[in-house]
C-alpha cells in the first residue's frame, strides 16, 4: 500500500537463523511520520466498520492495536503467550513448522457479540492468526476485520484466513 512506508523496514539477512530475512518493523516505529502514516492507514480501513474491540496478538500487535483501539474509541484486548495472563484464560493450541505453541486471553475480554478486529505486525504462514480467529469465535466474538503491518505473501498465510477480510499495509513477495 505504502512504499514509504516499505522503505522505513529494515531487512536482516539470516535472521534469526540462515536463510530467513527479518522485517525489522524498529526502524518504522522510530520515525513519527512514518508511525502516523500506519495508524492513519489502519484507522482509515476499519473506521466504518462498527468495531467494538481492537485484539493485538503479543507483542508487536499491541503497538498499533493498542493506539488503534484508542482512534476507533474502542477496547483493547491482548492476546498473550502461555502463562502471562493472571486471570481466568482461554487458550488455542496451534501448529507451527516444529512443533507447536499456545495463544491465551482472558475469559471476560471480549462479549458475546462483540464486533472484533484483530492485528498483529507480521501475516507469515498464518498459524498465530488463525488460532486468534478460532479463540475469538469460540468465545462468541464476530471478527470483523484482520490486520497487519506487514504480509510475506510467498508464505501464503492468507489462505488459512480467506474467511475473513484481511488487510496488509506492506507486502513481500520473496525473502
Amino acid at each position: 500500500m505504502s512504499d514509504k512506508l516499505k522503505s522505513l523496514i529494515r531487512s536482516i539477512k539470516d535472521f534469526p537463523k540462515e536463510g530467513i530475512v527479518f522485517r525489522d518493523i524498529t526502524t518504522l516505529l522510530k520515525d513519527p511520520a512514518g508511525m502516523k502514516e500506519t495508524l492513519e492507514l489502519l484507522y482509515e480501513a476499519a473506521k466504518d466498520k462498527n468495531i467494538t474491540k481492537v485484539v493485538g496478538i503479543e507483542s508487536r500487535g499491541f503497538i498499533f492495536g493498542g493506539a488503534l483501539a484508542e482512534k476507533l474509541n474502542v477496547g483493547f484486548v491482548p492476546v498473550r503467550k502461555p502463562g502471562k495472563l493472571p486471570a481466568e484464560i482461554w487458550s488455542e493450541t496451534y501448529s507451527l513448522e516444529y512443533g507447536t505453541d499456545r495463544i491465551e486471553i482472558h475469559k471476560d475480554a471480549v462479549s458475546k457479540g462483540d464486533r472484533v478486529l484483530i492485528h498483529d505486525d507480521l501475516l507469515a504462514t498464518g498459524g498465530t492468526m488463525q488460532a486468534a480467529c478460532n479463540l475469538l469465535e469460540k468465545m462468541g466474538a464476530e471478527i470483523v476485520q484482520l490486520s497487519f503491518l506487514i504480509e510475506l505473501t510467498f508464505l501464503n498465510g492468507r489462505d488459512k484466513l480467506k474467511d475473513y477480510e484481511s488487510i496488509a499495509l506492506i507486502k513481500y513477495d520473496s525473502e
